[in-house]
């Protein structure tokens, strides 16, 4: 009974995290915005096509074979290629991708270069790593095994630098 209770918690943790509501936010509102392109591309985009051919670009097909026109004008036998449908379906995700950066992306990341801009600049130097300073304390031990005692003083530098204070 401890292991369902620890699980159920372990779920209901996972879904009271922040990313999985803004996921869930960010689904709704994708599916809310594909109805606005959708709507673009047909009132917009495909009478702009129709000035040209079929207002519908699924009618846009290219038959690859032996092809039998019915007396509606439709294609009846043979393998197509609806490359309208395609089209449509390219000019729909360049259109969505274009709002999102334009609208969403470019905004943000805008946002983001002023926030930053605002934040204090750390003009401290940064702690040696550890690799730096075993560097260092092997550099002095082979100084102080020659005898030389110009690198002393890197030791006593290397010893305050590790030691608490």
């Amino acid at each position: 009974m401890s292991e369902s209770k620890s699980v159920l918690q372990g779920f209901k943790d996972f879904l009271m995290r922040g990313n999985v509501i803004e996921l869930a936010v960010a689904v709704v509102v994708g599916a809310a915005f594909t109805n606005i392109v959708n709507a673009v591309v047909k009132g917009v985009i495909n009478p702009i096509v129709g000035a040209f051919g079929s207002q519908n670009l699924d009618n846009y097909k290219t038959c690859l074979t032996t092809c039998v026109v019915d007396k509606k004008g439709e294609f009846t036998d043979g393998i197509y290629i609806l490359w309208g449908s395609v089209l449509s379906a390219v000019l729909t995700f360049l259109i969505t991708a274009a709002v999102v950066y334009f609208l969403m992306i470019l905004p943000m990341n805008k946002w983001k270069e002023r926030v930053d801009a605002r934040k204090p600049v750390d003009d401290t130097s940064a702690e040696p790593t550890e690799v730096e300073l075993l560097a260092e304390i092997r550099d002095a031990l082979i100084a102080q095994r020659n005898g030389s005692s110009s690198v002393s003083g890197a030791v006593g530098t290397v010893i305050t630098q590790k030691s608490p204070s």
